[in-house]
């Protein structure tokens, strides 16, 4: 990933790190900009292809219509319960309508990835994607990453290398 971060650097996590945590999670929040400036937060399902985050989105969301508007978004992915397990990723910049909307199934060759990405994480298996008319693909390519990883801590009692 070219883009890095400044603080926190010793709990980053590096780019295989940060692949391996986006592809084995299920559910990222999505922050988008309100019409009256606000900032408005969604959970949904997401893939990562290794350079970008694909959302599939209701077309008829407040989501999809502030990205309409406005199309700065940010998206949070993070696990863990204990403080030493705490881990995470924020990535941000511009959506990206991709294919149509509603997504209907017409042949778009840069869905092809995505859709098999997005059926075997969530349908069980290789499988076709479904389209019911009512979502529809976002892309966001992140312009800036901050990831955290509290595994990398020292634990108590220990010292830090």
């Amino acid at each position: 990933m070219a883009v890095t971060q400044r603080r926190g650097r010793r709990i980053m996590m590096t780019d295989e790190e940060l692949d391996a945590f986006l592809a084995g999670q299920r559910t990222c929040r999505a922050a988008t900009v309100g019409r009256d400036g606000r900032p408005h937060l969604s959970a949904l399902w997401f893939v990562w292809d290794g350079s970008a985050v694909w959302l599939y989105s209701l077309v008829r969301s407040r989501r999809w219509a502030e990205l309409r508007r406005d199309a700065r978004i940010a998206v949070l992915v993070d696990d863990g319960r204990e403080y030493g397990e705490l881990r995470g990723a924020e990535l941000s910049g511009t959506a990206v309508f991709v294919g149509e909307a509603p997504r209907t199934g017409l042949p778009c060759p840069e869905l092809a990835a995505p859709e098999a990405l997005f059926a075997a994480k969530y349908f069980g298996g290789p499988c076709s994607m479904p389209h019911d008319g009512r979502h529809a693909w976002l892309r966001l390519s992140p312009e800036a990453v901050a990831s955290w990883d509290f595994r990398k801590l020292p634990l108590p009692g220990t010292s830090a290398s």
